[in-house]
């Protein structure tokens, strides 16, 4: 194992790799910017490298130089920022840092979405029509879906987080939405071509964990992340609700094995999401691989019992992981976030001048605030997660009920009344729900 492991990210997730480091014995270096430097969870860390202004996270060189000062033999990329940035992989290597998740050649094929449609296509796994390849203007576009018919949805190639995504229904809206979506592409992440697929709508979205070793690829389940609000994921489950009874264990399992041979071929290494949408017919189709954590991770660490980022340092030494054993029970994860639901989510940042989390059992909650903390306006604004686990979905439901009841958070409004009422929704409840699911509910939760 490491000796010590920089830890290129911030916030929630910063605290979670340093919970685990702790729990194995490694020392742990978090980065901070001016715009963190104040936070309670940095005295956590065995060290605190301050890198500079608040976009710092993002500067290769800030980072690999702090990697460098401290004498740091890993570095784990959490989620976002750069830790789908194949360059990012590739420096880390090249300097003789271990970076902790898949090899960048590997990352690289993934990172640009258009390739990785292809690439999984050949190895097996169904993906939602689209176009073959990159779309160079709105002309080309218009081509694309007149062979596909309407609606279609133009996706950045290099995208992520709904970046750089726009629903078209009709050719006359095409220029303007392709225009504006690659635009805001080429702002989010610095390239802004397009490719196009057929929307699938009142589809699920469903997706596998994977963590792979030098021998075998694991798949841990799957979670269903269909609570979406412009594809922003609000709350995710395991099991998924759309995948039960014999036919969804069947397509279940016969997926799983799909992806296993998929990530073999591909020489996978690591954590790593595959992200798929269940139309109504009852198809899977991939989506698109995050060659990282999730932000969900944790619903699949409390059904199977297994420490995601400590596996995913085990991997990293080189060293086999597994068997896990098989998923018990049904976990559900609400994002709270300091936003202003009832303003279209608006964020509100601000001073945590009260914060007094849940406890009880099958309760977990993940953050990095404590009361007198501040949310920065810089960076994203989730408080925490929440994640309520019982043997059945009932029963895991009526657990997260108790626990938002008991948050009390002043300071900022949150999204904590919001999820309370989602519980209650006869739809959510039933487990009938798909992507599309807020947008023609929202009316209703909001009062």
């Amino acid at each position: 194992m490491f000796r010590k492991i920089l830890i290129a990210n911030r916030g929630e997730v910063a605290a979670r790799v340093i919970r685990t480091c702790a729990a194995v014995g490694v020392e742990s270096v978090a980065l901070t910017t001016d715009a963190d430097a104040e936070l309670a969870f940095l005295a956590t860390a065995t060290e605190v490298a301050n890198i500079g202004g608040p976009r710092s996270y993002l500067d290769i060189d800030a980072v690999l130089e702090a990697g460098t000062k401290y004498g740091a033999s890993a570095v784990h990329p959490g989620w976002g920022f750069l830790s789908e940035n194949p360059t990012f992989a590739a420096r880390c290597e090249a300097i003789g840092i271990t970076f902790v998740g898949p090899a960048s050649s590997t990352m690289r094929r993934m990172a640009d979405k258009a390739e990785a449609r292809s690439t999984m296509a050949s190895l097996g796994l169904p993906t939602i029509p689209g176009s073959p390849g990159t779309i160079e203007d709105a002309s080309v576009a218009l081509e694309v879906a007149a062979e596909l018919g309407y609606p279609v949805l133009l996706k950045a190639v290099s995208g992520g987080g709904g970046r750089g995504m726009r629903i078209v229904r009709e050719a006359a809206a095409m220029e303007s939405a392709f225009d504006e979506a690659s635009a805001e592409a080429l702002s989010a992440f610095a390239d802004g071509r397009m490719y196009m697929e057929k929307l699938i709508e009142n589809a699920r979205h469903i997706e596998f964990q994977v963590m792979a070793d030098r021998d075998q690829v694991h798949v841990l389940g799957e979670r269903e992340c269909s609570i979406q609000r412009r594809h922003q994921k609000l709350l995710e489950e395991t099991p998924s609700p759309g995948l039960q009874g014999s036919e969804g264990t069947a397509l279940r399992a016969a997926v799983i094995e799909r992806i296993k041979a998929a990530c073999r071929a591909l020489g996978y290494r690591g954590a790593g999401t595959i992200e798929m949408l269940y139309d109504p017919a009852g198809h899977l189709y991939f989506m698109e691989m995050n060659t990282r954590l999730q932000v969900e991770h944790t619903v699949t660490e409390e059904v199977t019992g297994v420490d995601l980022v400590r596996a995913q340092l085990e991997v990293a030494a080189n060293r086999l992981v597994g068997p896990f054993n098989e998923a018990k029970g049904w976990s559900i994860q609400c994002r709270i976030n300091a936003e202003d639901a009832a303003l279209g989510f608006a964020p509100k940042p601000g001073l945590l001048s009260r914060f007094d989390i849940p406890t009880g059992e099958g309760i977990r909650v993940d953050t990095h605030l404590k009361e007198g903390d501040a949310i920065s306006p810089h960076y994203d604004s989730m408080i925490g997660k929440v994640i309520a686990t019982g043997a059945t979905r009932s029963e895991a439901i009526e657990r997260m009920r108790g626990a938002l009841d008991a948050f009390s958070i002043e300071g900022v409004p949150t999204t904590v009344g919001f999820h309370r009422r989602l519980l209650d929704h006869p739809g959510f409840i039933a487990g009938d729900t798909d992507t599309g699911f807020l947008e023609r509910e929202m009316k209703g939760l909001m009062s």
